[in-house]
């Protein structure tokens, strides 16, 4: 993964920051002046193209505090918000700077640092509850980072807003090492002129660490699981999974590592084992089925209706268009299926879009669960799914 680092070691700061000033100015005057990285460039461009003012003035709109908490709730990056303060102040400069992490939405979640560099975030809107996207604050590291799903450096006048300028800004991306969804960033901000060259490595490694922990908290959610259903599970075909469909323990089923994500409400079509009923279990769910192992066939409506019929009840869900497509698509590929390459090629025209096929597929197994596999993309085993024509 690319870092797009602001400076090199031994960079003046001062004289960097005055440069960056003129070609800023002259890059939204339409004069020449030098040109911005890249990246900054592409960026400018975005948000020019949304109509956000440099001047400032544009709305933070920050969220209240029951939908702050709510998100901070829903976010798995709870589990390692604590350790990511733990790396990140403890450098000796920590002082200097704020930790910041967001949500996939550009929403901070949680800030913290320096009583002084606190005070001086609250005056930019820089704040818990606020959205700091490119649409609503311009070019920034955490909404740069999220537009090029890439870790962002920004330093001084890179920034689009003016009042953004005397800051630095160092953002990471932080992904689910389960389904390489995109859970949130990572920001180290602090003033300018006290930017150091090693902090890309350290959030970096932060990150890395953070990830590791997700890790290690869904290994040990599926051991205890594990542990709880020891006794009461018997003779399969089951399983057993937790709340996301993640498979802690399978009997008389070939091994699988992921179905649908269970609900009380609705029965749960699982390759193998046909459509089952899920039932509460200590943390987690037992999954078994209604009747005996057989094959799927589900069938694919023009309105994007999705039925699957194993045994006496049909299971029905509504797929988005683009979800669709994917099915249509790996249905066609048949046994052999698509890389992500391949599979951002069919949908998108080339594959430069690996990143956004894998987070499309991932959504879609939110849905459908075990209907579709992975490594490569294609069809389970046992499904056979019939279209529509216009799908």
């Amino acid at each position: 993964m690319t870092t797009y680092a602001a400076i090199e070691p031994g960079t003046d700061l001062s004289v960097r920051a005055r440069e960056l000033t003129r070609v800023h100015d002259a890059f939204l005057g339409g004069s020449r002046g030098g040109q911005p990285r890249d990246v900054v460039a592409r960026s400018w461009r975005r948000v020019l193209a949304l109509g956000v003012h440099p001047e400032g003035g544009n709305a933070r709109d920050p969220f209240d505090l029951e939908e702050l908490e709510r998100r901070r709730r829903e976010s798995p990056l709870r589990l390692v918000a604590d350790e990511l303060r733990r790396v990140l102040t403890s450098v000796a400069d920590a002082s200097l700077f704020l930790m910041v992490v967001c949500d996939a939405d550009g929403v901070i979640l949680w800030r913290e640092g320096a009583a002084r560099v606190r005070l001086e975030a609250d005056r930019l809107g820089f704040t818990e509850g606020a959205t700091w996207t490119e649409e609503r604050v311009g070019t920034n590291a955490i909404g740069t980072a999220l537009a090029e799903a890439a870790p962002v450096q920004l330093f001084s006048a890179e920034h689009f807003e003016q009042q953004q300028h005397p800051w630095y800004c160092t953002a990471h991306p932080i992904h689910d090492p389960r389904t390489g969804d995109l859970l949130g960033v990572v920001d180290v901000s602090g003033p300018a002129l006290t930017l150091h060259p090693a902090l890309v490595v350290l959030v970096e490694s932060a990150v890395r660490l953070a990830e590791a922990a997700l890790w290690r908290h869904h290994q040990e959610g599926l051991d205890r699981l594990r542990r709880e259903a020891a006794p009461l599970v018997g003779v399969g075909p089951l399983l057993v999974v937790d709340d996301h469909g993640w498979v802690a323990h399978q009997s008389g089923v070939a091994a699988r590592d992921r179905i649908e994500a269970p609900r009380a409400d609705r029965a749960v079509a699982v390759p193998g084992l046909g459509l089952c009923l899920p039932e509460r279990l200590g943390h987690g769910w037992l999954v078994r089925p209604v009747s005996g192992p057989v094959g799927l066939t589900a069938r694919l409506g023009a309105d994007g209706v999705l039925e699957v019929l194993s045994g006496d009840e049909p299971w029905r869900t509504t797929l988005t268009r683009r979800h669709a497509q994917i099915l249509g698509i790996l249905a066609t590929a048949g046994p052999a299926g698509l890389g992500a390459a391949a599979l951002s090629t069919a949908l998108y025209g080339d594959a430069e879009h690996v990143v956004t096929a894998r987070a499309e597929v991932s959504r879609l197994r939110r849905v459908v669960g075990a209907l579709v596999a992975t490594n490569p993309y294609r069809l389970a085993d046992g499904v056979s799914l019939e279209t529509c024509s216009d799908v």
